[in-house]
């Protein structure tokens, strides 16, 4: 038996969703604990890809339960599309259970984010504009909607209305905006609570009874370690907590019951949306990966900045999470190039920082200073063992995990699940 989180260790994309897809066969239950439709795991199953955003990446498995946990925040009118598109696909959605805890994304916190990101202006986040952050600030405020609001229409029908007078009276005198009209929303999320009816239950004792009964357990988290909305790069970061220690708030179990922690991290570092990025490719180069990595959004399309592996997060990432192993992804896109280079510390005004600093105006001046290695030319993507890759990747690989501190697990050559190298079993 063991329970595993998986984490992102970088700014999310990092292929949690291939590396979620590969843990879950060896798990009983798959677990979402954070975060909502701002994400996107892209998992190729033989020729076939499917994009999912809200549910676990272990459904593609016809024998594994997935689970939405409280710490989700689920837009109804998005899950309905994902639930029909893997139904006329084949998958059955029978084994999917949704916290009765988890909050709702309603269309007047879209409406809001679309808003508050127009007047920022230059000032702007770059949010996805799906709501997530204004759902989290309601259920801080203690004005959210949860599933199990949905499911009494009594209950539903009033915290909307109370709800709803208060947004459009911010819609009118803040920001100059039309109202929203509160019949229309009940009628269309009576709708949803028909629908999500059947797979509501306490799946906090759902996980925890699985747990003492010895099953294993995968916890999967959405965007990354430098998007935490306590240790990323604040402001601009995602409004929940997407480390490790969330897993636990996040389903409803002790911090004592998981075993593992995993942080995926690509063998390059990318980012969407604003903020530094102190070892951003701005040649052509960068764009080379972001082609050859094929790094566009999964979620919104937007193309991603990429730059080289930056040791100096990933050590911090380390830290934050408790890493036990990393899982390195995409390393076939380095092939071909001539020198490859990892970043180890941050020159500072003049001093060597080793550590990720909190101030955004010290990190926005952080230039990188990297150790510079030999690349490969033989393609990878055939590898199927760590054994069979060239010295020179294995010798990538090893100075990641001695900057880092922490032993590489699994290998990406591929979108494959048969381009997962494995030096440790983790279940």
């Amino acid at each position: 038996m063991a329970t595993v989180v998986l984490v992102g260790t970088q700014w999310g994309d990092e292929g949690k969703g291939k590396i979620t897809d590969f843990l879950a066969e060896q798990a009983d239950i798959v677990v979402r604990y954070q975060g909502g439709n701002n994400a996107g795991h892209t998992v190729c199953v033989d020729d076939e890809e499917f994009r999912l955003h809200l549910i676990p990446s272990g459904i593609l498995y016809p024998d594994k339960l997935c689970v939405i946990g409280n710490g989700v925040v689920i837009n109804p009118e998005v899950l309905e599309k994902e639930l029909v598109s893997l139904r006329e696909r084949g998958v059955p959605m029978a084994r999917l259970a949704i916290s009765e805890r988890a909050h709702l994304i309603m269309p007047y916190h879209i409406y809001l984010d679309e808003l508050e990101e127009e007047k920022k202006g230059a000032r702007k986040i770059g949010t996805t504009r799906r709501g997530i952050g204004p759902a989290y600030q309601d259920k801080a405020a203690r004005v959210g909607l949860r599933v199990v609001d949905l499911l009494n229409k009594e209950i539903f029908r009033q915290k909307l209305e109370n709800n709803l007078a208060d947004k459009n009276r911010l819609f009118e005198k803040v920001y100059g905006a039309e109202k929203l009209a509160g019949d229309k929303l009940f009628e269309e999320y009576a709708y949803y609570a028909d629908l999500l009816r059947p797979y509501v239950c306490d799946t906090s004792l759902l996980v925890d009874e699985a747990i003492s009964k010895g099953k294993n357990i995968l916890f999967e988290g959405a965007q990354g370690t430098l998007l935490d909305i306590d240790h990323g790069t604040y402001p601009y970061v995602t409004s929940s907590n997407p480390t490790a220690a969330a897993a636990a708030l996040g389903v409803g179990i002790g911090p004592t019951r998981i075993d593992k922690v995993v942080g995926v991290a690509k063998a390059y570092t990318t980012r969407v949306g604003e903020g530094p990025f102190p070892t951003e490719l701005h040649d052509e180069l960068g764009v080379q990966m972001r082609k050859s990595g094929n790094e566009f959004g999964t979620t919104t399309g937007r193309p991603r900045r990429c730059g080289w592996f930056d040791a100096v997060i990933a050590r911090f990432a380390a830290r934050i999470n408790g890493l036990d192993y990393l899982a390195v992804t995409k390393l076939d896109v380095l092939s071909g190039l001539p020198e490859l280079k990892i970043c180890r510390g941050y020159r500072y005004r003049g001093e060597l920082l080793t550590e990720f600093p909190a101030d955004l105006s010290v990190f926005g001046e952080c230039e990188p200073v990297y150790d510079i290695l030999p690349g490969w030319d033989e393609d990878i993507s055939r590898a199927r063992s760590f054994e069979d890759l060239p010295k020179n990747a294995r010798a990538y690989l090893q100075r990641i995990t001695e900057l880092t501190g922490v032993p590489v697990a699994l290998v990406g050559v591929g979108t494959k699940r048969s381009q997962t190298l494995v030096q440790v079993d983790l279940f």
